[in-house]
């Protein structure tokens, strides 16, 4: 992928994606755009036959006429004034021009609403961007919408590459609809993630009932389209920084291969400490299971996606909140984490990867090494919440508050646990120490039913309702 910044002219093949969209007699719509001029549409008018394909072009800026024509909204970027700008322009041509062309015409509706970098600059530059289409005529409409950050710092370059994803997000939904990860890759086209991040994506309707939206936005971060993907208990698709903005996070990173009663502990006993920090109290804490993209591959070149949707199936079912990161440094998760909320930021982890943050040669492609790392990672007063470990030889617990580390590194882990940086989880469960998810996984491939007990109920049900990691096979021998 490239752009403008390699000295390549982009205009050409989003003028031929736009060209192609206009000699398609199919298509017959409207573009609405507010907050960075009108630059979706003047790709179709520069292309030359845009009276083939747009019905009207909008653009209310003012939020009086705004109001008026979409309804009353609080914010004027977010994804509800971008589904009632749809709803709105999709509703207008069906009920318009259907009796007169409906039978020939797919008709469709494109929307944004953006905010990009202001005279005075310093303002976060994003939007939401969808469209709502027919397939093909007398189709019932589906839908596509994203969530875009430009990172241009000129108003002018984020204009035009947010009018070239709007090209692309045209063009891949009308021509690559029935292969959704092509039109993904596709959004990107002449650009680059040096220009656009895209967090969030959504596909509904008829053309994509099939899909699964979790697939989505594992594939976001497979691109490089964004660091980050998210999704709730549901299933849903979450738009990172609307769920973390202004929220206090307690996120635990694992493999979640399947969940153990040891995970959830884990992260109920941070809770309990963490909501009795003076900055925490009486706030609603955002709890967060982060998978990394390097856990996901284990050493493959692509994510087993049968493993990914059992992994989150099993963590839907325990209610939680999922993330999908690209960022195996703890301080760049933490760097993430802190540019979308003022509010304090825990970590839940065990001693094995407390340990793992002292090993020096993690740090190496850091200037400052380990000292730069755990620099970034405390920076905003982040704490780690540590979960103590059994030793298998002699079956000693180790906590944070007794933890050795190497001669040279201990005054830094003394300080660290000094100041407060290290919590360790007192209020866990001793029974629960000795358990691993490997083991778990074992017992199941085993036929020893003791790995249930290991498992949250929820998780038992589901792995066994679902046949996950091999459970249905054995039993049927």
């Amino acid at each position: 992928m490239t752009g403008t910044h390699d000295g390549i002219d982009p205009s050409r093949d989003t003028l031929q994606k736009a060209l192609r969209i206009n000699l398609d007699p199919r298509w017959y719509g409207t573009v609405a755009e507010i907050g960075a001029g009108q630059e979706v549409a003047r790709w179709f008018f520069r292309a030359g036959g845009a009276a083939g394909t747009v019905a009207k072009t909008m653009s209310a800026y003012d939020m009086e006429v705004s109001d008026a024509v979409y309804g009353k909204s609080e914010r004027y970027v977010s994804l509800g004034r971008l589904q009632a700008m749809l709803s709105h322009e999709f509703d207008l041509n069906t009920a318009r021009l259907g009796v007169s062309r409906g039978d020939s015409t797919a008709f469709f509706a494109f929307a944004d609403t953006v905010v990009a970098r202001s005279y005075s600059g310093g303002n976060e530059c994003h939007g939401w961007m969808g469209v709502r289409f027919q397939a093909h005529p007398l189709d019932e409409p589906s839908q596509i919408v994203l969530h875009v950050r430009m990172l241009d710092d000129d108003a002018k370059l984020q204009q035009e590459a947010l009018g070239i994803v709007g090209i692309n997000l045209l063009h891949a939904a009308f021509f690559e609809h029935h292969e959704p990860e092509q039109a993904i890759a596709s959004l990107l086209d002449q650009l680059g993630t040096g220009r656009i991040e895209i967090d969030m994506i959504d596909f509904e309707g008829i053309e994509f009932r099939r899909v699964d939206n979790r697939l989505m936005a594992l594939r976001l971060v497979q691109l490089g389209l964004s660091g980050v993907a998210m999704f709730g208990s549901d299933g849903g698709v979450l738009q990172p920084s609307e769920t973390l903005r202004k929220r206090p996070i307690l996120v635990e990173r694992g493999s979640f291969r399947p969940p153990t009663v040891v995970n959830i502990d884990m992260l109920e006993c941070a809770v309990e400490k963490f909501s009795r920090d003076p900055a925490v109290e009486g706030k609603e804490i955002l709890t967060l299971t982060e998978l990394t993209m390097r856990n996901l591959l284990a050493g493959g070149n692509d994510v087993d996606r049968r493993d990914f949707l059992a992994r989150a199936d099993l963590l839907s079912a325990c209610g939680m909140t999922v993330m999908i990161s690209d960022y195996v440094d703890y301080h760049r998760l933490a760097a993430y984490l802190g540019e979308r909320t003022t509010e304090r930021i825990g970590m839940v982890m065990g001693v094995p990867s407390l340990v793992d943050l002292f090993d020096e040669s993690k740090h190496l492609h850091l200037p400052g090494g380990i000292l730069e790392g755990f620099g970034r990672l405390f920076k905003n007063d982040l704490r780690l919440f540590v979960y103590p470990m059994r030793r298998s030889e002699d079956g000693t617990v180790v906590t944070a508050g007794d933890l050795s580390v190497t001669d040279e590194l201990q005054p830094l882990y003394d300080y660290l646990s000094r100041r407060g940086s290290f919590v360790p989880l007192d209020n866990y469960t001793p029974a629960f120490l000795p358990i691993l998810s490997r083991d778990v996984l074992r017992r199941i491939a085993e036929g020893d039913e003791e790995w249930k007990s290991m498992v949250p109920p929820e998780v038992a049900e589901v792995i066994m309702r679902r046949s996950f990691f091999g459970y249905r096979e054995l039993v049927s021998q």
